[in-house]
């Protein structure tokens, strides 16, 4: 038994599979995170290493008790 020349006008291009489908929109979705995570980047760089202007607050620090300490 032999197969049919893919030269017949019955034979095309098979439709996309659901998998395909999904890889190619994950690919997608992928591509927007990635660049819209660089522009929130880009938004806070000038001050993303700069942290000697920021002050602990001192309220919320939590001192341990000196029952814990072993002098």
């Amino acid at each position: 038994m032999s197969t049919q020349p893919s030269s017949s006008p019955g034979a095309g291009k098979r439709p996309a599979s659901i998998f395909t489908v999904m890889l190619l929109l994950a690919m997608l979705f992928m591509i927007i995170a990635v660049v819209a995570m660089y522009m929130e980047l880009n938004r806070w760089a000038p001050d993303y290493y700069k942290t000697n202007t920021a002050r602990p607050s001192t309220t919320s620090m939590v001192t341990p008790a000196n029952d814990f300490y072993l002098a």
